[in-house]
């Protein structure tokens, strides 16, 4: 697994890190982990469990959904945007496989997206840049500003 971590999140790029996950159920508690540990010093305003909780979800959902040979890595990156986080989680799965579900009350799957739907300011999928599909959600308030951290 790889991590990257930019240092000046307002400078140059808004990207504050990344991980490269293996496709196995294994990657969830680890994408879990880091994520917190790598968002800490950035100190954000909005619930990091929140983000954590949406970020394990999308990160099942792709290892589920996507390809599952060995170059089927699960990217996760997250960014500042102005007062705002947005998490991408990428796959290789097909952009036509993310829908939100309706699932009835006894199903014991199909709830991920609804969650992500429910706590997030606002969500998207679509094709990836790193090709197959990417999911992004973004919660609204995460900094005051950009110029603190």
């Amino acid at each position: 697994m790889a991590f990257v971590i930019d240092r000046i999140p307002c400078d140059g790029s808004p990207r504050l890190g990344s991980m490269v996950l293996e496709p196995t159920r294994e990657s969830v508690p680890r994408a879990r982990h880091w994520f917190r540990k790598l968002i800490d010093p950035y100190r954000p305003a909005c619930s990091v469990d929140d983000c954590v909780l949406l970020i394990s979800e999308l990160v099942t959902n792709a290892i589920l959904y996507g390809r599952s040979d060995e170059e089927g890595a699960v990217r996760v990156e997250w960014f500042r945007e102005g007062p705002s986080l947005r998490v991408e989680v990428h796959n290789p799965g097909l952009p036509a496989n993310v829908s939100l579900r309706h699932p009835d009350t006894d199903d014991a799957h199909g709830r991920g997206l609804l969650l992500v739907d429910a706590i997030a300011t606002s969500w998207n999928c679509g094709p990836s840049r790193f090709g197959g599909t990417v999911v992004s959600f973004e919660l609204a308030d995460a900094w005051p500003s950009c110029g603190t951290a």
